[in-house]
C-alpha cells in the first residue's frame, strides 16, 4: 500500500517537551523550500512564532 500525503506528513511529527512538533528540514521539504528560508521567516516574524511554537532543539534532544 502506498503511503498518503497525510501518512508521509503525520510521520514528520516528533513529541518533544511533551508537545508535537516538526523539523525545520521536513517543513522546507513540504513547502518546497530551503530550510534557511524557513528559519528566515520565523526569525523575522518572531512574534507570529512563540517560543512554545518555535524553538530549539539540545543536543541531547
Amino acid at each position: 500500500m502506498e503511503p498518503t500525503q497525510l501518512d508521509t506528513i503525520q510521520n514528520k511529527i516528533f513529541s518533544v517537551r511533551g508537545v508535537q512538533v516538526m523539523l525545520d528540514s521536513d517543513l522546507a521539504i513540504l513547502y518546497e523550500t530551503e530550510t534557511k528560508f524557513i528559519n528566515r521567516a520565523v526569525k523575522r516574524n518572531q512574534l507570529r512564532f512563540p517560543e512554545a511554537f518555535a524553538f530549539q532543539l539540545t543536543e541531547s534532544e
